[in-house]
């Protein structure tokens, strides 16, 4: 029958759109390490990638999109690193997120700095990652059972996104960020603390030097 191999057909085609844009994406990467302030253009990215032109209009769409597809991938990465049983620390999933920025640093700073909104590279789902985590910590009983955890990782979002945009622009290294990241979130679970466990996570806020 003509459907039976439309199934693995359409399985193929996805598959070699998938490996392709992948191509387009690192081809990006290597371009902004060896020019991070050269403009990057549709045919330098294809010729790099080895593409037609319009094949990385069709797969990612104009050059503007190309940073939202650099975005996508580092969300593709981080879910990657964070997939484990640790990932429901939320410690790991800040040190994870920050790690992962400065571990390819000319990449990240322009894909921040090019992104119009750059608060949205970490919307999706270093905020979820962080709201499960939390969530976790509340039903072990280390956070109060009224937290809503969707707010907490909110503000720690946010402040994390400040140290994030101090970084990009040189204010502080890759250790200042990521102390101030985990700073944010320490004084977050201090404050949401269950009395059993307040002690414990009021302490780390006693020696940490966040300067």
């Amino acid at each position: 029958m003509p459907g039976d191999g439309e199934g693995p057909r359409e399985g193929l085609r996805e598959r070699h759109k998938a490996r392709r844009r992948s191509r387009i994406v690192d081809a990006v990467r290597e371009l902004l390490r060896e020019s991070p302030e050269s403009a990057v253009s549709v045919e330098r990215i294809a010729e790099r990638a080895g593409v037609a032109p319009a094949t990385v209009y069709n797969l990612i769409g104009p050059r503007e999109r190309i940073w939202e597809a650099l975005a996508a991938g580092f969300m593709e990465e981080l879910e990657r690193r964070l997939t484990g049983s640790e990932a429901g620390d939320p410690h790991v999933v800040v040190r994870t997120t920050v790690q992962l920025f400065v571990g390819d640093p000319v990449v990240s700073r322009r894909m921040v700095r090019a992104w119009d909104e750059s608060g949205l590279v970490l919307d999706r789902s270093p905020l979820t990652r962080l709201a499960e985590a939390m969530a976790e910590a509340r039903t072990r009983g280390l956070l109060r059972a009224d937290v809503d955890v969707d707010a907490l990782a909110a503000v720690v979002g946010a402040a994390c996104v400040g140290a994030l945009h101090q970084w990009v622009a040189a204010l502080i290294d890759d250790d200042r960020f990521l102390t101030r990241a985990l700073f944010a979130l320490d004084v977050a679970l201090a404050a949401a603390a269950s009395d059993p466990y307040r002690e414990e996570l009021v302490a780390p806020l006693r020696s940490r030097d966040t300067g």
